[in-house]
């Protein structure tokens, strides 16, 4: 797996041979360990000097244009959040503060992500293109992870098929620094900020990390980068941690992951975060907010919770009761700490006197994922992240804008992640970039009361290689190559696609297909390939036995 074995490894393996760990896949599990902890060197928590903004507010700043803040959740469950009436663990854990920005302002009752995983989902949402587009249409991983999760999910016993693993291609793909979102795209921070926007993006990214494609490169003026995926160190005397025997992927992120951040340097210079990851971040946030209040600014707040590896801090553990199993408790706990996150961000906009006219919205990359073992995440809708029935791309979307946007709107008309980067160019007072292809739309006048009759669009598509899908007025249709399937429903009647209508409705059937055919035709094609095929069941989480005749899906990438 490795080219260079140091003698300080060989005795790690012959500590670990000794120790009884005589599984290949934990022999390999213990190399990526210590290769990942002898990594990058990783400094102490630092004091982050930003930008600050001046002192006072110009005679112009009657009209100043908004802030604008998105705040994006990482694998959010539909039914994690209580504004629906559900919450995690049967209601037990609320979130109150979400609730409360979407009282105060818009909600879209039909919104979608821009695809079942996380990556192709932030394109969209920076770009407001397809990935037919911009070739950007699988999530990067690191180099070996497709094999090792091959490797670990053949010996666990569930009943799945076998994991599609091609190591040969996986050698002509890029390193993971540069499977990224190619620089010629157009971010909405390259928009905002030249039109005298503070962009600054703090968190997850996702969207490449070298040769133009690092977040400080894309128009971020600055950036505070999840540069690993610890919320604390493993040991963390404050930490409570769930790992998930289960699961080949949480298997490989304890291996691989460590505790580390690095500001405006993309892969570089390392360092601690100074907390709990989903609290330090939001500490900073604040920060950036006093800092640019006499000034517009965007801030993309990209949180890392509720993804994997389950952490959360003792004080939320403890806060959350006697919920089981323990991983799902871990997993409230996480919930629990992302719902105070928006509570103190639209409390310092009130402190400040900024949140009348700052627009702040709300989202998740896409649906709650299967591998995790909480069977409700995404109630009531079907399916997880890393497959495109509702539950893994149905997400919550709230917009909060007092000076604009009427509290309480509720909108009915089904909306995805490409319409984030129009909404907020045209929230701003910009234009679009000219000469680029823009599949978004512009989502204010459905927010601010417009009749949703006036919307034009009637189509929405998805796609991960041999998998795509389309939405045209209330028809779904979903089409695989492994297995080979046709899935069709009516979600007007069947929002939760029990039904599939494919051999009833051949005429709906042969419409919608020449659809995804159309667009197929547009695609310019993925920017690398995918090198791993991953079956994932529909109706049982990863933690249930898969049985013969289930549904099931391979989701490429």
């Amino acid at each position: 797996m490795f080219k260079k074995v140091s003698l300080a490894l060989l005795v790690l393996l012959l500590v670990a041979v000794a120790l009884g760990y005589s599984n290949k896949d934990q022999l390999l599990l213990a190399v990526i360990k210590y290769k990942s902890a002898n990594e990058y060197e990783i400094g102490p928590a630092r004091e982050l000097n930003w930008a600050q903004g001046p002192a006072q507010a110009s005679a112009q700043s009657a009209q100043r244009p908004p802030n604008i803040i998105l705040i994006v959740a990482d694998d959010l469950g539909y039914n994690d959040i209580s504004t629906f009436g559900g919450g995690v663990a049967g209601g037990r854990v609320q979130t109150p503060h979400i609730d409360q920005l979407a009282a105060e302002g818009s909600v879209f009752s039909q919104s979608y992500s821009g695809a079942g995983t996380c990556a192709p989902s932030r394109a969209m949402m920076m770009t407001g293109r397809y990935p037919t587009r911009t070739g950007f249409e699988f999530t990067p991983t690191p180099s070996g992870m497709g094999g090792m999760v091959a490797s670990i999910s053949a010996g666990i016993n569930n009943g799945l098929p076998p994991v599609l693993y091609d190591a040969e291609l996986e050698e002509s793909r890029p390193p993971y620094e540069i499977q990224g979102l190619p620089p010629e795209e157009i971010t909405v921070a390259e928009i905002l900020r030249d039109k005298g926007y503070q962009t600054v993006h703090i968190g997850k990214w996702h969207l490449g990390r070298k040769n133009g494609m690092a977040p400080h490169e894309q128009g971020f003026e600055e950036s505070l980068l999840m540069a690993s995926g610890l919320y604390l160190p493993e040991d963390d005397p404050n930490v409570v941690n769930a790992k998930l025997d289960f699961d080949p992927i949480d298997q490989f992120l304890w291996a691989r992951l460590a505790y580390a951040n690095s500001f405006n340097s993309g892969n570089e210079d390392r360092f601690e975060p100074g907390g709990y990851l989903t609290d330090y971040w939001t500490d900073e946030s604040i920060k950036v907010i006093k800092a640019n209040k006499n000034r517009p600014f965007f801030l993309y707040l990209a949180h890392w919770g509720p993804h994997t590896p389950l952490q959360a801090t003792r004080e939320d553990y403890e806060a959350v009761g006697d919920i089981k199993p323990h991983r799902l408790r871990v997993y409230a706990a996480m919930i629990r700490a992302l719902d105070r996150s928006v509570g103190r961000i639209t409390a310092v906009l009130e402190e400040e006197g900024l949140a009348e006219n700052t627009i702040v919205l709300f989202t998740s990359d896409n649906g709650g994922p299967g591998y995790i073992g909480v069977p409700d995440v995404n109630h009531p809708f079907r399916g997880w992240k890393i497959s495109q029935f509702e539950g893994g791309i149905r997400v919550p979307l709230f917009v909060k804008w007092p000076a604009r946007i009427p509290a309480g709107t509720v909108v009915k008309t089904p909306v995805a992640h490409i319409d984030m980067m129009p909404t907020l160019v045209a929230a701003a007072g910009a234009a679009e970039p000219e000469g680029v292809e823009i599949d978004g739309e512009n989502l204010l006048p459905l927010a601010e009361g417009a009749s949703e009759e006036s919307w034009g669009r009637r189509t929405l598509f998805w796609q991960s290689g041999h998998y795509r899908v389309v939405r045209h007025d209330d028809w779904k249709l979903q089409v695989t190559a492994r297995p080979d399937k046709r899935w069709l429903f009516n979600l007007a009647e069947d929002p939760t696609e029990q039904e599939n209508l494919a051999d009833a409705h051949p005429e709906k059937l042969a419409e919608l297909t020449a659809l995804l055919d159309e667009h197929q035709r547009q695609s310019r094609g993925p920017l690398y390939p995918a090198v791993v095929e991953m079956p994932v069941a529909i109706d049982k989480t990863l933690a249930e036995q898969f049985e013969q005749g289930d549904a099931y899906i391979y989701w490429p990438n």
